[in-house]
């Protein structure tokens, strides 16, 4: 029930949703801020049992947009891993905090994406 609520908030949103595999969804996105404006990504979310209770654990990007750095770290380069959707993709690991604080839905955890690429 988790991974159709998410599917359909994002439709919802106006996104075309792709299915993988392990209760993963993904999404062309157009990256709005940052370093990487303008540039389109595939984002990957791997929707937890527990959602809207629990938020995907973080990004999965395609193609990469930094290095694998592993380990722990500061962001934006710190904490990017390798993903188990293959080797054209990259985990970042940023938990979303203040989730229980939100309405936690899928435009707010867009919101803490679009967040995390505000960078330079």
């Amino acid at each position: 029930m988790a991974n159709i609520d998410f599917i359909n908030q994002l439709k919802a949103l106006g996104y075309e949703v792709q299915e993988l595999k392990d209760k993963f969804v993904s999404i062309m996105y157009k990256i709005p801020v940052g370093r990487f404006i303008n540039k389109e990504v595939e984002i990957a979310f791997q929707v937890p049992d527990a959602f809207p209770l629990t938020p995907p654990p973080g990004p999965h990007f395609k193609p990469q947009l930094l290095p694998i750095t592993g380990g722990g770290g500061v962001h934006p380069a710190g904490a990017i891993h390798t993903s188990p959707l293959g080797s054209e993709w990259e985990y970042w690991s940023r938990p979303f905090n203040n989730w229980g604080n939100t309405n936690k839905s899928v435009k707010i955890y867009l919101e803490h994406i679009k967040h995390l690429l505000d960078f330079e």
